[in-house]
């Protein structure tokens, strides 16, 4: 085992952020709603950031904290209810994919369910709320794996001429080409001759 120690306290860095980043998102939670104009709301983003980066930083951090007090004070009943609404739509898409499981396969809907990804509740991109224990980020809902192709795919079926454009096909969608594998041979070869 090797263990690391630095002088810059860098090793749980990453977690420490985290962990102020939970908190302040859990204590600032308004959405664009709350605002009556886009820029205000930026303007409350750009706040809670420059306070979160602060806080991670290790700047002010007494001032920080006052602020925060303040604002819990001020906005305990908003805060509350943000929340509230959270659980309530946590818990909605939770019945919503225990009650569509047949949109999805038997393994999608076990990873789905574990993963908490609901298989068939709200349109397609919503995001769930990230409530759960241990405070995971969001993860789409009603995104359900979609098989490439279908029953209008020409390329269906198992012979060889089929395989190969299907083989071609997918290298091409992957940004490689058949002159691109040309080319790095001949570079490979070529560069090897005079070493």
């Amino acid at each position: 085992m090797v263990v690391v120690s630095g002088g810059g306290g860098g090793g749980n860095a990453w977690a420490k952020e985290m962990t102020i980043r939970r908190r302040i998102a859990s204590i600032f939670n308004k959405t664009q709603d709350h605002f009556p104009c886009l820029r205000d709301y930026n303007d409350y983003l750009e706040e809670v950031e420059d306070m979160t980066f602060n806080l991670v930083e290790g700047i002010d951090v007494e001032e920080i904290e006052a602020k925060i007090a303040r604002y819990q004070q001020e906005n305990a009943e908003q805060i509350y209810m943000s929340r509230a609404k959270r659980a309530e739509d946590l818990a909605a898409a939770l019945k919503a994919s225990r009650m569509n499981p047949g949109k999805a396969g038997a393994s999608d809907t076990a990873a789905g369910s574990s993963q908490g990804i609901s298989s068939g509740a709200g349109v397609q991109g919503q995001y769930a709320p990230a409530a759960v224990p241990g405070g995971t980020q969001p993860r789409p809902t009603g995104l359900v794996p979609q098989p490439i192709g279908g029953l209008s795919d020409p390329l269906q079926g198992d012979d060889e001429e089929t395989m190969r454009l299907r083989a071609e096909r997918g290298a091409r969608a992957g940004g490689w080409t058949i002159e691109m594998g040309k080319r790095r041979a001949l570079e490979e070869a070529f560069s090897s001759i005079f070493i």
